[in-house]
């Protein structure tokens, strides 16, 4: 077997997380633009997220075809070293993995090699394989790191896994978390079932990736039948594209959910109808989520953290009508953003 956990990043892991899908900063040339990357850097890590995650969907896949791939993950070992020695705090470092087993354990060294905990395991090279074909890639991957089971919707590539995959899965001895991102309620109590079927279920964390549905997934609590046995099981953090903006606001409600008692409730979730509102507009949602990477783009553009929406895939732009739906969720929702925090630090950050 690979690497493994710390007992203290286990603990961090376990104990929930805001954790941000980075972005990548280009230039117009299609280049790495290094001082904007370094700057998404540094303001998740002083908005108080607990991990990064490096190179994954929010990232953009195609900056592997563009030889980006390790350059923006150096870039993130850089800044979070820094930070981390200056802080004292401890992030949890996570990388992007995809294609065939080949490309998949190649990326996983590279990750180990620069010093990422774990990686994010994407399956959407595998579209019509078995679950026993995807379990032995899954396997190969495990032992060279740490896994995160990644539930990615099909509408954006991923595709279909049933409860007997995620039960097979979280038997894996080097899985240690699930993100759930296929924006389906059915799907997402599959994984669930399948993590508490396996017997695994206090060793493997999860965490939302349902952008849609973010508040109430971190409030839900899951009771499932094992026998003659409950099961209990939570969402403890997210990994989300939604929190790669308005970041410090996401850590701040993070905060509250932690410390809410039954009676906050209410309010929490009137608070993720308008998180889920805004997730419409920055995803894209009207139009299949095509515009959702360029949606993300759009704010950090408009907060002075990236310079324009450059993408490596053309096809990937503000949809028709997204940039009024942007326009529309920051006036209802002023609450939400942290434009004024960004403000404040944007030149430390650029510097």
């Amino acid at each position: 077997m690979g690497a493994k956990l710390s007992s203290e990043l286990y603990q961090h892991l376990h104990g929930g997380l805001v954790i941000p899908a980075n972005p990548t900063a280009l230039t117009k040339t299609l280049d790495l633009d290094e001082r904007r990357q370094r700057a998404l850097l540094r303001y998740y890590l002083d908005s108080g997220s607990g991990g990064l995650a490096v190179g994954v969907h929010t990232s953009q896949f195609e900056i592997r075809e563009a030889a980006l791939y390790r350059p923006v993950l150096e870039i993130g070992k850089e800044e979070m070293d820094s930070f981390c020695n200056k802080s004292k705090k401890a992030i949890f470092r996570i990388a992007g993995v995809l294609g065939k087993t080949g490309q998949a354990t190649n990326e996983a060294q590279t990750a180990i090699d620069l010093g990422y905990h774990a990686v994010l395991l994407s399956l959407a090279a595998f579209k019509d394989n078995t679950n026993k074909e995807l379990i032995e890639h899954c396997k190969a991957v495990a032992e060279v790191i740490p896994l995160i089971g990644f539930y990615l919707q099909p509408s954006v590539g991923g595709r279909a896994l049933d409860a007997d995959f995620w039960r097979a899965f979280s038997s894996i001895e080097n899985v240690v978390a699930i993100k759930m991102a296929p924006f389906d309620r059915y799907h997402t109590i599959d994984v669930v079932r399948g993590v508490a079927e396996s017997g695994r279920a206090d060793e493997i964390a999860l965490y939302t990736g349902n952008d849609d549905n973010i508040i109430a997934d971190l409030l839900t609590a899951y009771e499932i039948p094992i026998g003659d046995k409950i099961v209990k099981k939570r969402i403890v953090g997210g990994l989300l594209g939604h929190w790669a903006v308005w970041t410090k606001k996401a850590v701040e409600l993070m905060d509250r959910i932690k410390e809410a008692k039954a009676s906050d409730f209410p309010d929490l979730l009137k608070t993720g109808i308008k998180v889920t509102d805004s997730n419409a507009a920055f995803f894209d949602s009207r139009n299949g989520f095509k515009g959702s990477i360029a949606g993300i783009h759009e704010v950090l553009i408009r907060q002075g953290l990236l310079e324009a929406n450059h993408t490596i895939n053309p096809k990937e732009k503000l949809g028709p009508g997204q940039k009024e739906e942007i326009d529309r969720v920051y006036a209802l929702y002023p609450e939400l953003n942290d434009d004024d925090f960004v403000a404040e630090n944007r030149d430390k950050w650029l510097r």
